[in-house]
């Protein structure tokens, strides 16, 4: 069996893993359980479905969504790779066709949904099918701690007990708490070998920014970016399809997507988004799990997320090929509000919505930092030695100012009020604003009444949501959303603490620059170009268009310019079925012209045995005719000639079992002189 860099380049078209994978791949092949913690567009998949090719057997990888399993096999498929999906998603033939592939044992990876293990014919099947290593994608969802708890995942600690077989548990995103869940429901408790690789994507830029105008701010940001694939998530399904609209009516490609839709609409959708170059969703976070598009370029929140985890997940879908990708989130006092009272009015018990608040307390600090937000988010995944550079306040350090007199006024109000009012009125009493609402209350005489003209209206709201955000204030959904203090704010209110806070910008929205091109202006021609010649062949085939090749496969077409079949499988992405299926097509694109090459060469094209090949073809036309030329010709055909340049015998009597006596008294010592020379 060829070792994994073979297949990893061979089949993949990939020159080196990325960081943290090779080790992952070596224990998944060896058959130890492991449990791999890596970034969304860290190449997780890759780490079973190499050893899936090394090991003998069928490998079952257990997966929560159809779209996400069906687009793994058909990618593949693509690279030449045996592997089916059982879902309920299957026309008669597919089923058919995994079955008689399973039977036939050439099947490698068998694709199943976690809720196919509650029949009962499951169990059996597998065992009959040779099962040989069980491979668990999404393995947060096992957890009731992580944020897509699946039922049916419980199931598989009992299957892997019950096949005695290895299990190897991929996410990208797992807390202390879910980590130790997943040893303990996957595992029996007994600790896999586990691989903590780094949650940073430096290709990701990030951004927030407090909301003013969202519609104008969303609408700004996709402007700098027309023409690029991309997400936008919102709260609300009403908003989806709001804001979809008003993207359409400037001109862009969008369309919206909610779990409220019939099921053909979501399809169609998600079809469109995987083939349709410069498509924007706008979505709820119902487009989650399955999406698989590697070269989405960006990702904006119009509404807050729901925790720091969702919000890595979910920004994690940009940019999964590795070329640069940018993300903005929105946020505002209403959407931590809301946050506050889903959690409080759950049905979580009392530990859990502790939980939850601290989870939301994380990404409240990430949006109201002042300092490096790569350092912030990583920090909260365990990670301190960050290098950034790619954030908005990296790009542009935020003013900041001491806080602690505008904090201390306005929790005085809210004490002053017995904590039953909400922002908008202790706004009017620090302001000294005298309405009836203001005098029916006799809150004009309180000792806070004015103290705070120093402030506009717009400052005031800014600093009761940075207090949110730092969870100084709580609304307590028992008093309608009035606003309570924490223990946390206690110290300040004393006098015995601090607060920094940031000068907010509100008052006037900047624009952002333009979006850098991902290739130079030079090279931008033929880049459409190129993407013009992957959709035609998207659509004829009928698959998505980064099936064919990603994003940044084209990009590095565009910017190296090969000018070879050889010289193409060299490129990132460029597997030796690809190049077979798409090499020339690409090439005539770039070149103008189509290279002429026998199709047993072409399969050696980029490998050390092409050079061999031309070299022998080379020798064995200077010999046709003989030392002298005079005798009759003779010539070996291009598959043997191929064979030689593969297998290399090192002999006369080698060459002579492959070529045969005649060709072997004309080639032998020339063939062998050219072999040596490779060695």
């Amino acid at each position: 069996m060829p070792s994994a860099a073979t297949l990893l380049s061979d089949v993949f078209g990939y020159d080196a893993f990325r960081p943290g994978q090779e080790e992952v791949v070596e224990a998944v092949a060896q058959g130890r359980n492991v449990l791999a913690i890596m970034p969304t567009g860290g190449g997780k998949s890759l780490c079973f479905q190499l050893p899936a090719l090394m090991r003998d057997g069928v490998t079952v990888v257990i997966s929560p969504l159809i779209a996400l399993m069906r687009d793994q096999v058909r990618g593949l498929r693509e690279a030449g790779v045996e592997a089916g999906a059982l879902t309920s998603g299957n026309t008669p033939e597919e089923t058919d066709a995994v079955w008689q592939a399973l039977e036939e044992k050439r099947l490698k990876l068998l694709y199943i949904a976690p809720e196919r293990l509650g029949t009962g014919s499951a169990l059996n099947m597998l065992r009959r099918i040779g099962v040989s290593l069980i491979a668990v994608d999404e393995a947060h969802c096992v957890s009731q701690w992580g944020h897509d708890f699946r039922p049916d995942y419980l199931r598989i600690g009992e299957l892997r007990q019950a096949l005695n077989v290895p299990l190897a548990a991929f996410t990208a995103t797992a807390d202390a708490e879910t980590q130790v869940e997943i040893v303990e429901r996957l595992f029996d408790g007994q600790a896999p070998d586990t691989f903590l690789r780094g949650f940073d994507r430096p290709n990701i830029h990030l951004a927030f920014a407090a909301k003013n105008n969202p519609r104008s701010q969303i609408l700004s940001f996709a402007a700098a970016r027309k023409g690029q694939s991309g997400i936008v998530y919102c709260g609300t399904r009403a908003k989806t399809e709001t804001l979809a609209k008003a993207l359409r009516d400037a001109g862009h490609s969008a369309c919206h997507y909610h779990g409220g839709m019939q099921a053909d609409d979501r399809r169609i959708t998600e079809q469109r988004f995987q083939q349709e170059d410069g498509l924007i969703v706008v979505a709820t976070v119902a487009f989650g799990m399955g999406v698989d598009k590697p070269d989405i370029r960006w990702v904006a929140h119009a509404d807050l997320p729901k925790s720091i985890e969702a919000y890595y997940q979910e920004i994690g879908r940009a940019g999964r090929d590795g070329a640069p990708a940018e993300t903005l989130t929105l946020f505002g006092a209403d959407d931590i509000r809301l946050r506050r009272s889903q959690i409080d009015e759950g049905l979580a018990p009392p530990e859990r919505r502790m939980a939850d608040h601290t989870r939301l307390n994380a990404l409240l600090g990430l949006a109201e930092a002042q300092t490096c937000r790569r350092q912030t988010l990583l920090r909260y995944f365990g990670e301190t030695d960050v290098t950034c550079g790619k954030c908005d306040l990296c790009d542009t350090p935020p003013e900041v100012f001491d806080g602690t007199q505008p904090v201390r006024m306005a929790l005085s109000a809210i004490l002053r009020t017995g904590e039953w009012f909400g922002a908008g009125h202790l706004i009017e009493i620090l302001l000294g604003t005298e309405n009836d609402r203001i005098r029916s209350k006799g809150h004009d005489s309180l000792p806070t009444f004015g103290v705070g003209k120093d402030y506009s209206r717009q400052q005031w709201q800014a600093i009761f949501r940075q207090m949110m955000g730092h969870d100084l204030i709580r609304p307590d959904p028992e008093r309608h959303g009035a606003l309570r203090m924490t223990e946390a704010a206690r110290p300040i209110l004393r006098g015995e603490d601090q607060i920094t806070l940031r000068k907010d910008s509100i008052t006037k929205a900047q624009r952002r620059p333009a979006v850098k091109a991902l290739v130079s202006d030079e090279d931008a021609p033929l880049l459409s170009a190129l993407k013009a010649k992957r959709r035609a062949l998207a659509e004829a085939a009928r698959v998505p268009a980064y099936i064919i090749f990603n994003d940044r496969t084209l990009i590095e077409m565009a910017e190296t310019r090969p000018g070879t079949l050889d010289e193409m499988a060299r490129i990132g992405g460029v597997g030796a079925k690809k190049l077979e299926h798409y090499g020339a097509d690409f090439l005539s694109v770039i070149t103008g012209a189509v290279e002429d090459m026998h199709p047993s060469r072409r399969k050696l094209a980029g490998r050390d045995a092409g050079a061999i090949y031309d070299r022998l073809l080379q020798v064995q036309t200077d010999l046709a005719r003989g030392d002298d030329g005079s005798e009759k010709p003779l010539s070996c055909s291009a598959s043997l000639l191929a064979k030689v340049a593969q297998m290399r015998p090192d002999s006369e009597n080698a060459l002579a079992r492959l070529l045969g006596d005649k060709r072997a008294d004309r080639f032998a010592a020339a063939f062998l002189d050219v072999l040596r020379e490779a060695s």
